[in-house]
């Protein structure tokens, strides 16, 4: 049978940078709630012209570039920051990167985990047309109100993932877990343009999902515990993935350190929860940072809040260390511009755009940028960087 899996992958985040020492000191917080309490040191902030979008496009022109267009006939854009009620936020990015017209494009959306459903559908397709290419996109802006429990867990960002036969880094296993529940852990109405959350909820929602996601990994004959050589998990912050682990070993049997996880987090705790990109920016950080992976079994946890957990299984290919970009995240994380706190709430204030006309200033040294709304609709632009 053909191997499939993730061929590539690629990510991009938002121009700005708040530290949470800074956000710390202002509230008069102990800056040791953010950087141990939740495990997060900074998250990113989008300037005014960007949105998932132009962090998604830019994101899959990393791919593009690297292996051009041939066989991709379906773009799937993941995300929960959906910009239009009906036009799908792919079909922009299909625009700005001139792709053929001859493909699909879809946007899919459950919470955080609309990312994996895609990779999931993007298997199914290279399974019954095995020449064929699937662009796989998770862009998220997470935006919760100010001087709240939530404000340190916001974040952006995007992974853009290249599904393929005889991929280069990553075979995905057939074997999947899957839970799903009805729980009112976090939801954004349609009114909303920040998130609401019961975060106590979402805690013990999220553990559920990983233990029944589990235990139906092994319902369906997928590998056991100790077969498993790496964990990535969704990231809303490091710390509730520790927990959910935790509470995993003990319902197993097995021992279980926090330091197992801790090279995943590497780029989560600099970007903040990204939702849908978040469990992939996670493998990225593995698959950039662990030289030892070559033949190892990866379980990848997906989360969704309302609820839908999944659990998936990888073999990381013999050759993975020559097709990853050693630094090339580190150096999209440095190269963002800090904000002081005060600025970063003057963007928070402006909010999301709306279907009144306006032009967005030019900030984003990214390669794509949102130009504003004309007529009731959104225009995007390339910057030439």
């Amino acid at each position: 049978m053909t191997a499939i899996g993730i061929h590539d992958i690629a990510i991009a985040t938002g121009h700005h940078v708040l530290d949470l020492d800074d956000l710390a000191a202002t509230t008069g917080v102990d800056p040791a709630k953010y950087h141990v309490g939740i495990g997060q040191d900074a998250f990113s902030v989008p300037a005014p012209d960007e949105d998932i979008v132009t962090m998604g496009a830019a994101a899959a022109k990393e791919v593009i570039d690297r292996h051009g267009v041939e066989g991709i006939r379906t773009v799937l854009f993941a995300t929960e920051s959906g910009v239009d009620q009906s036009k799908a936020a792919g079909v922009f990015v299909h625009g700005l990167l001139g792709l053929p017209q001859s493909v699909r494009v879809v946007e899919l959306k459950q919470a955080c985990y609309g990312g994996t459903a895609a990779v999931q559908l993007a298997l199914g397709i290279v399974a019954r047309a095995p020449h064929e290419r699937v662009l796989v996109i998770a862009a998220d802006v997470a935006r919760y109100d100010v001087d709240t429990a939530a404000e340190p867990t916001q974040g952006a960002g995007a992974a853009a993932i290249l599904v393929s036969a005889d991929p280069d880094l990553i075979e995905i296993e057939a074997a999947a877990g899957v839970f799903t529940a009805d729980v009112d852990d976090f939801w954004r109405p349609n009114d909303r343009s920040t998130a609401l959350v019961d975060g106590r909820l979402s805690v013990t929602a999220y553990v559920d999902a990983f233990v029944g996601a589990w235990d139906d990994l092994v319902a369906q004959c997928g590998p056991g515990y100790q077969d498993i050589g790496r964990w990535v998990h969704h990231q809303p912050f490091t710390k509730m993935a520790i927990k959910a682990h935790r509470k995993l070993a003990q319902h197993v049997g097995q021992p279980f350190e926090d330091a197992e996880l801790a090279l995943g987090f590497t780029y989560n705790r600099q970007t903040g929860n990204t939702y849908t990109a978040s469990i992939w920016i996670g493998l990225a950080a593995l698959l950039d940072l662990d030289d030892d992976l070559a033949g190892e079994r990866i379980a990848m946890f997906s989360y969704g809040s309302g609820s839908v957990g999944e659990l998936l299984t990888g073999i990381v290919q013999p050759d993975y260390r020559s097709h990853r970009r050693e630094g090339r995240v580190r150096t999209l994380l440095e190269a963002r511009v800090p904000l002081t706190v005060e600025a970063y709430r003057e963007l928070h204030a402006a909010g999301a755009a709306t279907s009144e006309d306006v032009e967005r200033p030019r900030v984003t040294t990214a390669p794509y940028r949102f130009a504003g709304v004309r007529g009731g609709a959104r225009h995007y632009e390339a910057t030439g960087a």
